[in-house]
C-alpha cells in the first residue's frame, strides 16, 4: 500500500518562491510507485488550497501555484476537509512534509499544527523549528550549551525607533566593522546587508526591519564557510563536511538562488581531525535545539583553526543543487533515498510520541 505523503508548500513568507522550487524538486525525486502524493499549497495571502493527487512528475512551478483545481479553507477546518483523501473518506494522509522555508512554516506554527492532529510530519518539533528560526533564541541556547560563536547584538523595531543613534553606537562600541545586519526571523539571506561603515549601518537596519520585528547584528569573521548535514532523531548522524566559496562579498540571496555566482566545494579541505571535531559540534548544537529529522549546521573555521557555530537552518535549502542534499549525495546517500529517508524519521518519531502518557 502507498504511503499518503502530505506536501505543504508555498507559504505567507518572504520565502515563498523557494519554497515552490523546493516543492518542485521533492516531487520531481520521489518514487510515484511508493507515494500517493497530495499537494497542499499556500498562497502567498495566506490561503490553503487542497490539489489533485500527483500521480507523476511536474514541468514548472507554476502548476504548483493551485487556483481553480483546489479548494481554499480555512486551516480551522483542516483534519477533514485539508488532510483527509476525499476518494477514501475513512483514510487520511499518512505524514505530511512542510516544504516551507521562513515564518509561517519553518519557526513552529505549522508544526504546532500538526501536533494537535496528530499527524507524522517531517523534520523539527515546534521547539526546534522555533528556536532555530529566531536567531537571537538561537544563539542564546547555543551560548548555553557552550559553543563558541561571533559575537552579536540585538534589537526590536520599536527601541531602535525611539532612539536609533544608541543602537548604532552599541553596534560600533561592541562590535565595530564590518558587521551583518539580518532580520532574526528570516533564512535564505534575505534582507541581510553587510556593513563597513555607519551609512551602510543605517541602511542595513532599515532594510532588515522590513521583514521582521527584531534584528539580529553580527561581527564580521575573517575565516572560510563551512557546513555539514545532521540526519536522525535521537541518534543523529553527520554529513560530509561542505564550503560556501562565493564569487561576491558574501553568499546573498542572489547568489543563492539566481545567479549561481559561488562556488561549493564538497568534501572541504580539512584534516580527519577537524572534520571529526566540526561534526560533534554539529550534533552538540543539533541536540542544544532539541533537533529532529534534519538539521544543516553552518560554521566559520577561523584562520587559527577554531570553529564558531554560526547557526543551524531547521529546514534548509532543498532542491538537488543545495547544499544539504549535495553533502549528502557525497556521504552515499542520493537525493529521491534523502527524501525517504526524512519519512521514516517522521514516521519513528511520531511513534515514540505515542508512547507518552497524557492522563493519570
Amino acid at each position: 500500500m502507498k504511503i499518503k505523503l502530505g506536501l505543504l508548500y508555498g507559504g505567507k513568507s518572504a520565502e515563498h518562491k523557494v519554497s515552490l522550487q523546493t516543492a518542485l524538486a521533492v516531487i520531481n525525486a520521489l518514487n510515484h510507485d511508493k507515494y500517493e502524493v497530495h499537494p497542499i499549497f499556500i498562497a502567498e495571502t495566506g490561503e490553503w488550497i487542497r490539489g489533485e493527487k500527483l500521480t507523476g512528475k511536474v514541468d514548472s512551478v507554476a502548476q504548483l501555484q493551485i487556483q481553480q483545481s483546489g479548494e481554499a479553507i480555512s486551516p480551522a477546518a483542516l483534519n477533514n476537509s485539508l488532510f483527509a483523501v476525499p476518494t477514501e473518506e475513512t483514510s487520511s494522509i499518512d505524514v505530511v512534509f512542510p516544504l516551507l522555508h521562513g515564518p509561517n512554516g519553518e519557526d513552529g506554527t505549522v508544526q504546532g499544527m500538526l501536533e494537535l492532529l496528530n499527524i507524522p510530519y517531517v523534520g523539527n518539533g515546534v521547539l526546534a523549528s522555533a528556536g532555530g528560526m529566531d536567531k537571537v533564541i538561537m544563539k542564546n541556547l547555543f551560548a548555553q550549551a557552550g559553543l563558541e560563536q561571533p559575537n552579536f547584538v540585538s534589537f526590536i523595531r520599536s527601541e531602535w525607533e525611539k532612539n536609533d543613534e544608541v543602537a548604532y553606537g552599541k553596534v560600533e562600541d561592541e562590535l565595530g566593522y564590518p558587521c551583518f545586519v539580518k532580520p532574526a526571523n528570516l533564512g535564505s539571506s534575505v534582507g541581510i546587508s553587510k556593513c563597513r561603515n555607519r551609512e551602510e549601518l543605517v541602511a542595513g537596519f532599515k532594510e532588515a526591519f522590513t521583514f521582521d520585528r527584531k534584528v539580529i547584528v553580527e561581527e564580521g569573521i575573517i575565516g572560510r564557510e563551512v557546513e555539514v548535514g545532521v540526519l536522525g532523531n535521537d541518534d543523529p548522524a553527520c554529513s560530509v563536511i561542505g564550503e560556501i566559496v562565493p564569487k561576491t562579498d558574501f553568499y546573498d540571496y542572489q547568489a543563492k538562488y539566481e545567479d549561481g555566482n559561488t562556488g561549493l566545494m564538497i568534501p572541504a579541505e580539512m584534516s580527519e581531525d577537524q572534520v571529526k571535531e566540526m561534526q560533534q559540534l554539529a550534533i552538540k548544537a543539533f541536540k542544544a535545539i532539541d533537533g529532529s529529522g534534519l538539521v544543516r549546521a553552518d560554521f566559520f573555521l577561523t584562520n587559527d583553526g577554531k570553529f564558531l557555530i554560526n547557526e543551524v537552518n531547521t529546514m534548509p535549502g532543498f532542491t538537488p543543487f543545495s547544499m544539504f542534499p549535495l553533502l549528502w549525495k557525497h556521504t552515499d546517500l542520493p537525493y529521491s533515498d534523502l527524501i525517504e529517508k526524512l519519512v521514516d524519521l517522521a514516521i519513528e518519531r511520531h511513534e515514540e510520541k505515542q508512547k507518552i502518557r497524557y492522563t493519570m
